[in-house]
């Protein structure tokens, strides 16, 4: 029987052992558990790698906890720009949205993207539209209001000043989620969504919902999903380039993707991590951060849930 396995990340940054609270450990390590399992029970029972990184997501964007979703960051203009991608190795057919707002859950728009129009890629009030007529649910500001998110834009409202969600070292939400998975029949799938930077310009795209760059799967090398400062994951094309790296320079999963985050990111200034899976369900999680949210589980046996650096 051939192996499956599935990872998951809810983003990466300062997360410093001893400044979190030990009840706010534990909520985080609770979504990611329950992420986790959701996933992977897709997974055990049959189901595709597709199926499972869309539900693992979706569990992360409907807590608060994390930069997706419900728990999205606030955008210069105070509204929440999401952005989200997804993508199966088999075909490498791929689905994206940005500047979406008002929708709970990004990812299976994205989803939606991929199977059922003709494109790969739909941005702001056409990606909102599109959503419309595939009946997603649709939630008002309150839904997405969060008290802690919004006195973070509080503190550089009117400037010209964003934060990235990860670089700060106070008792913080971090997060981009995503999550990357390798069923049964050996194919690959990666799923990634975020809110983006505390008031960001309006119109800015990151790395999450692009193909190649934050979010990318394919069969013959491997799925990978990250996070970090994303207009560095841009530059580098991350999230390709540890495919790359294994099919034309026959490094392993592992050698690519710490390759990619220890030093080909850094060398331009970049920082973050990024969850990746192979055909055999191999699984890397590398950061060159303090901490990654991150959990993982596999069809023998192997399974963590974890924030800090070991």
């Amino acid at each position: 029987m051939a192996r499956f396995a599935i990872a998951l990340h809810g983003g990466a940054g300062t997360l410093i052992k001893g400044n979190m609270t030990p009840d706010k450990e534990k909520a985080y390590k609770k979504v990611l558990s329950e992420a986790l399992q959701k996933g992977y029970t897709v997974l055990e029972n049959d189901g595709a790698a597709v199926d499972a990184v869309q539900e693992a997501v979706m569990c992360m964007e409907d807590s608060a906890l994390f930069n997706a979703g419900k728990g999205s960051v606030f955008s210069a203009n105070g509204t929440h720009e999401m952005e989200a991608a997804i993508m199966e190795g088999k075909t490498r057919k791929a689905g994206a949205v940005a500047l979406l707002t008002g929708i709970k859950n990004p990812i299976s728009v994205a989803r939606d993207v991929m199977e059922k129009s003709q494109h790969v890629f739909l941005l702001g009030q056409g990606a909102l539209e599109f959503a419309k007529s595939m009946d997603h649910v649709l939630q008002d500001s309150k839904y997405f209001y969060d008290e802690f998110r919004y006195q973070q834009w509080q503190e550089i409202k009117g400037s010209s000043q964003f934060q990235l969600d990860h670089s700060k070292s106070k008792n913080s939400k971090f997060g981009t989620v995503g999550a990357v998975a390798c069923d049964r029949r050996s194919n690959l799938a990666a799923a990634t969504s975020t809110g983006g930077m505390t008031n960001k310009m309006i119109g800015r795209l990151g790395d999450s919902a692009v193909p190649g760059a934050g979010n990318y799967a394919n069969n013959k090398t491997c799925a990978v999903s990250c996070t970090g400062s994303g207009e560095y994951f841009l530059r580098g094309v991350v999230a390709y380039d540890v495919s790359c790296l294994m099919e034309m320079k026959n490094m392993t999963l592992q050698e690519a993707a710490e390759e990619v985050i220890q030093r080909r990111i850094l060398e331009i200034g970049g920082d973050g991590g990024l969850i990746a899976v192979d055909a055999e369900a191999n699984i890397s999680l590398p950061f060159n951060t303090e901490g990654m949210y991150r959990a993982f589980q596999t069809s023998d046996g192997v399974a963590g849930v974890k924030i800090y650096k070991d």
